[in-house]
């Protein structure tokens, strides 16, 4: 996600400038390409647009119709509540006969001897011990196997100065500025990066934080790491502070993650690349490297005080971020590891499964146009009788490429040093060159070409796997057919994996487009909801989902701030089974300018916990909820904080009232 980087004061819009122009110039099919060839191959939509939009399917089971595969199914929804109506304003809704109540907000206390969080007088040390900025994902590790009782593990994926820091912005002559950061909010902004870990309670029907609780911990940009796996100690990791390549200064920029089935708690780092700036020296080796990874971008003013964000003194440090953390957050004085096994890109998140022969595979997205769906299957196997004994399996295993086939098959490739085109004839030299350079491996490789791969999800229950494609606004007019009717594809789409014989290790698969997401009434959109969907259940830009007990699939956006969709973004139920498939509905929406970020389902099914991202960033044509009014006076928003105003992010604890599964 994190759509503002590269625009940190006024970016045009979120369907507009969605994390660039995308850095992939190989010539590897697209999936827009393979979806319309796909369903062009069957002569399985002709005609005009309208058709297309109407006819365009979801589920192409033996060729059916969307409405006539239900209507082949009795099944109905897998959901049960009254909807929220879509909509715009500067309040969260949640549905009726629910409890949307605040539990963790940017400034508040996590560590003893935090001091009451105060705007105006912000410091690092202060940040260290409280919670930090732009909660996105949400975690929880239950404790003696209680689902009332655990520990919430949060990431916070960046930070937004503009909104942070009172008087930075101020509008002259109508026209808004941006002061130069200083040294200290700059630390400010390091301390509110990285995740938290925090103990939590649920008591007479309310969720409390647990402010003394021996496991809670805050992980910043400055938090010493170590770094593992095949990369590690490699010369392409060495800097100036590091002569071993193997001890890594902080994490940035996580977005989605996960917890392994042997509790401990993953971040994913994604957007890397702006936080340095510089040059390289003339002629250097990591050019291409960076090149295809958009290093240096520059957002961040962190180069400025500190040498290591600076390519032309640290040139080798970029290739230290983009990895994926573990993190044992039953021991607040271990070291987090970066798990080099897994690859360096742009990752979303690293949800995980144990396979049938005990193996542990992780589903990652790497978010950005035109990159690619990854797969990581452990060489060892999951002990649930011996928590120490899976302390390390991320260290051994076989990262996997995605690769889509129009006819409904796919191939997950391995990503293996000296198979097929990863040799030294092309430029790689070791396992850890390919690791270093996942994106040219996937180039090398011939994976397909996505449209934001945000997360990426597997289900225990159904055995699917789906796949978040939040959009591509850069996609060619010559890519469209009468199959793939969208051009610059705002809305994006959601793709359901089914792996062969149901065995998460597999090699292959088959794939099917389960949504085109966007506005179903507008026939050009080509959205393919099923017919039982009303005004408020459309969405566009799927971004995190959640797969909850029971099995259903749970989605949140990212984008729908905006006047062509006339909604915020929220989180929406979606029946992937029976004659309900393709149905969504709107369970909560946030306000405007924020993400909905998350969700998380306990494993009752009885609390939701959401992320509310950077309420405020946005917004602007909508009068009285825009980023003008906060610029001009933010001190009147800051003092006494009230839930539903979008100044602070915040995590919320969503419960049915009076107690009860969500949503049945």
């Amino acid at each position: 996600m994190n759509e503002h980087l590269s625009q940190r004061i006024f970016p045009t819009t979120q369907l507009e400038d969605a994390d660039g122009d995308g850095h992939n110039t190989s010539a590897n099919p697209t999936m827009g390409e393979i979806i319309g060839k796909r369903f062009s191959r069957r002569n399985f939509l002709q005609g005009s647009l309208a058709v297309s939009a109407i006819a365009a399917t979801v589920s192409p089971i033996a060729l059916m119709s969307a409405d006539e595969a239900r209507a082949a199914d009795n099944k109905g929804s897998a959901f049960n509540f009254s909807e929220v109506e879509a909509g715009v304003d500067d309040k969260h809704h949640i549905a009726e006969g629910y409890d949307a109540e605040i539990l963790l907000r940017w400034g508040d206390a996590v560590l003893p001897g935090a001091p009451q969080f105060d705007p105006a007088k912000q410091t690092a040390d202060a940040q260290n011990k409280q919670f930090g900025y732009n909660n996105d994902y949400v975690g929880f590790i239950p404790l003696e196997g209680s689902s009332e009782h655990g520990l919430l593990v949060v990431n916070h994926e960046y930070t937004n100065p503009h909104l942070m820091f009172p008087g930075l912005v101020q509008v002259v002559d109508g026209k808004i500025k941006q002061g130069a950061l200083s040294k200290e909010q700059v630390d400010v902004e390091m301390a509110a990066h990285g995740g938290t870990i925090v103990e939590i309670r649920k008591t007479g029907g309310k969720w409390q934080v647990i402010a003394d609780g021996k496991y809670n911990r805050r992980i910043t940009a400055n938090t010493p790491m170590e770094i593992t796996g095949p990369a590690a100690g490699n010369d392409r990791l060495k800097t100036s502070a590091d002569g071993t390549g193997t001890r890594a200064i902080g994490t940035i920029n996580n977005c989605a993650g996960g917890v392994t089935p042997w509790g401990t708690y993953i971040m994913a780092e994604e957007n890397f690349h702006g936080y340095f700036s510089g040059a390289l020296p003339e002629g250097h080796k990591e050019a291409p490297n960076y090149k295809r990874y958009g290093v240096p971008e520059g957002a961040y003013e962190w180069a400025n005080f500190y040498d290591r964000f600076d390519l032309s003194k640290e040139p080798n440090e970029p290739n230290r971020f983009g990895w994926i953390v573990e993190v044992d957050a039953m021991d607040p004085t271990s070291a987090p590891k970066k798990r080099t096994a897994l690859g360096r890109t742009k990752h979303e998140g690293a949800e995980s499964i144990v396979a049938k022969n005990g193996k542990v595979v992780f589903y990652l997205g790497d978010d950005e146009r035109f990159d690619y769906v990854y797969k990581f299957v452990t060489d060892g196997t999951f002990n649930p009788n011996d928590r120490a004994a899976n302390m390390n399996l991320l260290d051994s295993g076989t990262l996997h490429v995605a690769k889509f086939n129009e006819d409904g098959t796919m191939q997950w490739l391995p990503m293996v040093f000296g198979q097929g085109p990863l040799t030294a004839e092309n430029g790689f030299t070791s396992q850890a060159d390919v690791l270093i350079e996942c994106r040219r491996s996937g180039d090398a490789l011939g994976a397909t070409k996505m449209d934001r791969p945000e997360d990426v999800q597997p289900n225990s229950v159904n055995g699917k796997v789906y796949v978040m494609l939040t959009n591509n606004t850069r996609r060619k007019a010559d890519q469209v057919d009468a199959a793939n009717p969208r051009a610059e594809n705002a809305f994006g789409h959601i793709i359901e994996i089914s792996e062969n014989d149901g065995d998460f290790t597999a090699t292959s698969g088959k794939w099917e487009v389960l949504l085109k997401c966007g506005d179903p009434s507008v026939a050009a959109v080509g959205a393919t909801f099923s017919t039982e969907t009303t005004k408020n259940g459309w969405f566009g830009m799927p971004d995190n989902c959640a797969v909850d007990a029971a099995g259903r699939l749970w989605v949140s956006t990212d984008g729908n701030n905006n006047k062509a969709t006339g909604r915020t973004d929220g989180l929406w139920a979606v029946d992937t089974e029976g004659a309900a498939r393709a149905t969504s509905k709107l369970f909560f929406r946030v306000p405007v300018g924020a993400e909905m970020c998350g969700p998380l389902f306990t494993p009752d099914d009885e609390t939701a916990f959401v992320a509310v991202q950077h309420p405020a960033d946005g917004g602007e044509d909508w009068p009285g909820h825009g980023r003008p009014s906060y610029y001009e006076d933010l001190s009147t928003r800051w003092p006494d904080f009230k839930p539903g105003m979008p100044v602070r992010p915040a995590v919320v604890a969503i419960t049915k009232i009076g107690g009860g599964k969500i949503a049945v």
